[in-house]
Order: structure tokens, then sequence, then C-alpha cells
């Protein structure tokens, strides 16, 4: 069967339309009054997707895969879906190279038009099968990417399932708002192994991530073997954070070949980094002739940052940072097919002078350049001369921001503009939505949160446009047509539980896999979205909904995920009385830490802490009162429209009484006695919180979770 048949068969409106006689025409007229199924939860969320009429396609094990090319690559593709397809079903389908398009088929099309780019990608289903086109392997594979989410959870096993596996009929039509999108995976503080490495490139190349950011060397440890000085691994990889003794803690070239080759197949790119000239006392301790005094630095295992810097004070030393650099980089870039070096230039120690920091630039860009490679570091390289066609990670949070345009701007802004100004391009990576790392709330047992405590929302709750703007989303310092991408980074050397303070001999380690899946999990695919959705087709309500469905799936892979609180998990029971954070706009109510009566409200970033934990008690009368657990106080609307919401202690007074009703998209409204709705003044730290008229504004729509 030529493919334009096949699309014909699938596309079940499309041959409705015309008079074609056949037996999938009559199928369709029969079931032409019954309404489409509610669209799959597909993340990222596809930039057109349609429910069609008409049957849905069953995968058996007579059904095969239909590669439309003998080219290596597509027929990698299909092998690589074969594979993942056997796990659960036990099915052996067979890849068949052809020129035609088959029945019973999923169809690989490498022969799409050129306007679909390199990752874009055409979806349809049916009855008969499904068909998946692009111009090229890489939008087959993110195709195929999409078409797991399309059957059952189950699907996502890797022990064989006794079950229907389904497609139900869609058209989709898909493509990625950005080129770059990356994650991050600080393998110098914690070392991950290389089989725990391939299991995070396939959980995030099942989200559509196309970049592998190693970073390979940090105070904490080396992690790649360089044969030209074998002290590198030798003494500089025997420790990390918290640990020393290691003699197996870093990747042999062909255990870095085996990654890069890796994440190949999944159609991502390895990038490494080298960092410098700061996070360095790995390599300062293996090589005495990088500092001034030409004796090696004692080994690192701690906590700290800008405790270390390359000698660059004078010419000889200089020269040997630059030779000791020109070795590194070369024998990394030969070991590296993608086009970046990442050489760091974060988090120096104070007093490293402007001239130390663009001698090691200087050094670092010179070797990347002349071995063909592009420059990517920090955003602070910004502060140095940089090679045309640079590329800058900006990690600035809300804090920076808020210095723009101020005669002080923060050196992150300052910066961030001098690499604007030398037209390098930027991956986008602000700390307080993109980091990892960054605790969920006051209860996560992993982790930092010192750019705020990140829930899912704040997550996904931004825009790579703006993430260098001012607070009300002006004055960008990164214009948008200088963002290449974005990138999630899992920094590890606070991964021990009881993060918040120092380890000692009782802190539980959990392995570098469990770690990285309760942090990344459910974030990651918040982070994807970001990168791959237009941002007009973004809707966190919406997101939430369709996350909450790739639960099960997680569990079926065995994914260690977070449930986290404001997600409508399968199976949870939602009841508002008990306690809970109550939160709008991505902020929750507080009550600023205060036990006294008459302390007014305010919207904060959420942490889920016992300022922010409101148990709501229902009375006789089917409201309730609102008790922050800081204060054993109630909330209490003040007065009229416009007043303030103030904290007294419970009373019989009808001011402590509210009456949440649920609005039907997950969220309620929370009406004082006297009709009023509690209100946030904006979405900012800090804002106010009023009771006001009903005026259908976001900011009266309350998550109880």
């Amino acid at each position: 069967m030529r493919l334009s048949h096949l699309r014909l068969h699938l596309a079940i409106a499309a041959v409705a339309a015309t008079a074609l006689a056949s037996p999938v025409t009559a199928a369709v007229s029969r079931a032409a009054t019954a309404p489409p199924e509610p669209p799959p939860a597909l993340i990222p969320q596809p930039v057109s997707q349609k429910a069609l009429e008409g049957q849905e396609f069953t995968l058996t094990s007579s059904t095969r895969i239909v590669v439309l090319s003998e080219e290596q690559a597509t027929v990698g593709v299909g092998t690589y879906l074969s594979e993942f397809l056997a796990h659960a079903t036990g099915y052996s389908v067979q890849v068949v190279s052809d020129t035609e398009a088959q029945e019973n088929a999923i169809v690989l099309d490498p022969n799409g038009s050129k306007e679909l780019g390199a990752e874009g990608y055409t979806l349809t289903s049916g009855k008969q099968g499904v068909v998946v086109e692009a111009h090229g392997a890489e939008g087959l594979f993110r195709g195929v990417q999409t078409l797991r989410q399309l059957l059952p959870a189950a699907v996502e096993s890797r022990t064989p399932q006794t079950r229907a596996w389904t497609v139900p009929p869609v058209e989709i039509s898909d493509a990625p708002r950005y080129g770059y999108r990356g994650v991050m995976l600080d393998v110098a503080r914690r070392f991950f192994t290389v089989p725990q490495v391939k299991r995070y490139i396939d959980q995030a190349a099942s989200y559509k991530m196309n970049m592998l950011h190693l970073h390979l060397t940090d105070d904490q440890g080396w992690r790649i073997a360089i044969d030209e000085i074998p002290d590198l691994t030798k003494k500089g990889a025997s420790t990390q954070s918290g640990h020393t003794g290691g003699t197996d803690w870093y990747y042999t070239a062909e255990d870095y070949k085996e990654i890069v080759s890796y994440a190949k197949s999944r159609f991502m790119t390895v990038v490494p980094e080298i960092d410098g000239p700061g996070h360095t006392q790995s390599a300062l301790a293996s090589v005495p002739g990088l500092n001034c005094d030409d004796k090696a630095k004692d080994l690192y295992t701690g906590f700290e940052v800008g405790i270390s810097l390359y000698c660059l004070k004078d010419e000889q030393h200089i020269t040997n940072v630059s030779s000791f650099l020109k070795t590194v980089i070369k024998a990394v870039a030969d070991l590296t097919p993608g086009p970046y070096i990442h050489v760091g230039g974060d988090e120096t120690p104070k007093d490293t002078t402007p001239e130390q920091y663009a001698a090691y630039v200087k050094a670092a860009s010179d070797t990347a350049t002349a071995q063909g490679k592009t420059l990517m570091g920090w955003h602070q390289l910004g502060q140095a001369k940089l090679p045309a066609g640079s590329l800058m990670q900006y990690w600035g949070e809300e804090s920076d921001r808020k210095s723009i345009g101020a005669a002080n701007e923060r050196d992150k802004i300052r910066y961030a503009r001098k690499g604007v100004e030398q037209k390098a391009k930027f991956v986008m990576s602000p700390s307080d939505h993109a980091y990892l790392d960054m605790k969920y709330d006051v209860s996560t047992p992993y982790g930092l949160k010192w750019s705020e405590y990140i829930p899912v929302q704040r997550s996904y709750e931004w825009d790579p446009t703006t993430a260098s703007a001012k607070l009300d989303g002006t004055g960008s310092v990164v214009p948008a047509d200088q963002i290449v991408g974005v990138e999630a980074t899992l920094w590890a050397d606070r991964a021990y539980e009881g993060s918040s303070a120092l380890p000692t001999k009782a802190t539980r380690w959990p392995s570098a896999t469990e770690y990285a899946e309760y942090m990344s999990f459910p974030r990651l695919p918040a982070l994807a979205e970001v990168g791959w959705t237009p941002q007009a087709g973004r809707d966190w309500k919406n997101f939430r909904q369709r996350l909450a469905q790739h639960g099960p799936r997680w569990t079926a892979a065995g994914i260690g995920y977070h449930p986290a609180p404001g997600i409508p998990w399968p199976g949870t029971v939602k009841t508002v009385e008990g306690a809970h954070s109550v939160v709008t706009g991505g902020k929750a109510l507080d009550n600023r830490g205060s036990t006294s009566d008459g302390t007014t409200m305010i919207l904060y970033a959420p942490n889920r802490g016992s300022n922010q934990t409101w148990t709501f008690t229902k009375q006789s009368d089917g409201t309730y009162t609102l008790t922050n657990k800081t204060s054993g106080k109630c909330a209490q609307a003040s007065g009229g429209a416009g007043t303030a919401v103030v904290q007294r202690t419970r009373n019989s007074d009808a001011a402590q009484r509210w009456r949440v009703t649920e609005r039907g998209d997950g969220d309620y409204t929370i009406t004082s006695s006297s009709g009023l709705l509690l209100t946030g003044a904006s979405a900012t730290n800090g804002a106010a919180i009023t009771v006001q008229e009903d005026t259908g504004s976001p900011l009266q729509s309350w998550s109880i979770e």
C-alpha cells in the first residue's frame, strides 16, 4: 500500500470526506456520532494535536515496523522502537526496510518536507496503523517518543504485561520552539557510572531533550581520563563531595566514547565541561605547576564554592595553565563529535582580577576554537573577550532581575549584557526555575534552596525570553533572537538526606540514580515543555493534568519520582479538610511567620513550611476556618471590598468563616461570609491578600494542595 493511501485510511475524517467506498469508510459512518476521546496526555504539548473519529490502532504480535529507507540512522530508529516495545508487550516486532507503507504497521517515513526541520514530525494514527513522517531520522525519533505516550502507560514496563496495546486515532504536527534543549549532570561532585548516565539519557530523551551537558571537573573530582596527565584521575578522581578513596570514579576514553555513542543513538549531543578558572581544586591537587608555589593542593571533599583558582599571576604560570588546557581540551575534543566545549567560568574567588580571568578565557577559547569547537561557558564569560559565535549559559535568578536598570546592577546582569554586546548566543538556565538540585519545598530531603524552593509550577511557569527581564517582564537583557534554548541543570554536591546541614557518619547517601530521579521527576518534563512548546501553547492548569497521567508511566518504568503536591496524581483522593498549602499565581498564602494578632497575609514563593500551612476545619454550616500552623490563628476578613485579610485568635466571628467552592478545573474560590473572594494583589513575593468582588481574576482561583 502506498503511503498516501495509508494516510487516507488513518486520517479518518479525510477518508469520510471522499467518495471512497471501503469498509473503513463504512466504519467511520457508524462511529461518526460518537464524540472524540479527550486528547492524550502528551508532554511536551505538540504544536498541533487533533483527535480523529474512528477506531484505534491495536498493536499485535503480527504488527511490523516499516522503515521507508535503508539509511542506517533511520533503520536504527525502527530498531530502537522494536526493542522498546519488546519489553512490555513481549512481541518481537519485525523491522522492515521498504519503499511502500503497509497496513497493521508502524510506518517510519524520513522523506518528509524540509519544512519540518531536523526535529519536526507528523504523526497520524487510525485502525490500520500509525505513520510518523519527518525529514530525516532525528525527527522520526522525536515522533516515536510521542508514539510511546500514545500507548498505555504499561508500555514503559521492563517486563511483559498482559493487556491490549492501543493507540487512539489522532493527527499531530509538531516541531520544537528551540534547537537546544539540554540536561546537565554534575558527575564531578557525585560520580554517575556509565549505566547511570545511560539511564538518565533515556529518561531525558523520552521528553525530547537533545543535549547532555556533563560537568566533568570541579573542586571535588576530575572525571575524564587524560592519557598525558594520568594523575588527574589517579589523584583528582579519588574524591567526591563527602567521600574519599575512589579508584574508579572517572571515565576512561572507552567509557566516555560509550556515553557519547549511546547519547547519539538517542539523538542527544554531549557537551563536555572542563570547568575553570575556579572550581579547579581536583586539578590543582593533581598538577603542581598549576599553583603559584608549584606545590600540589590538598584534595577537597567539601561543599563550598569560590575556593580555588588556577595560578594566572605571571607569564610562566599562564603558560603552564595554557599548556594544561591545550592538552586537556584537545583530548576531550577528540573524543567529542559535538560542536561545543564548555569551559565553565563561574564562581571564581572574589579576589580574582580581570586580567587573571581574561588570561583563562583566552587560553581556553584559543584551544577550543583551534579544535574546531564552539566555546560555551557560564554567562560570567561575558566579562572577557569571546570568540565569534560563543554560547553563554545564563543562570541568573529573580534577585538579579530586580537590579536591572539600576546604577548597581548585579554582576550576573552586567556580564550577560557584555556577552550580548559581543553577539554571543544564550542558553537559559535561570537557577530559580531550571536548577533541579533546588528543593521542591521544606520537606525535600536532598539539595539546597539558595535560589528559593522550586515547586513544579515554578519550573514550568517561565518564559526564556523574559528570564533576564525586569520583574514586570520588560527590558530583557538577552534579546529573544540571541536565545537558542534552555537547559535543566542537576548539581549533585548535596545529594544526601538532610542536605540543609553538612553530612555526618550517619547520613544516608542515596544512589546517584535515586537522587537524580527524585529531583528531576516531575520537574524535568516541565522544563522539557518550556524548551519545546511555543509559549502560547503552554498552560499550567492543563499541564498539571497531563503531568499527572505520567505518574503511572514512571511507576511502570521504575522511575523513583517525587509525587509533588499540586498535581492530581491518579489514585489520590482530594479533600478540603485538613492541612494544606494554598496557592494562586504560583505563590502561597503566607502569614509571614508571625504569631501576632492582626498580621496581614501575603503571597510568597511556596515552601510548604508551617507559615504556609493552613488547616481547613469544616463547620456545621459547611464553611471552613483556616488555621495557620505557625501561629495557631485563623485567617479573617477584616472588612469590606479591598480590605486586608489578617490572622486573629480563633473566635465565633463570621469573618473567620470561608466558603470553599470547586471551580471545575481543580482549583477553588474561597469566599468570605460577606460574599467577597480571597484575592492576591499580584503574583509577586509580598503581594497583599485582600477580599474583593468576583472579577474573574486568576488570582481569585486557588489550588488547595
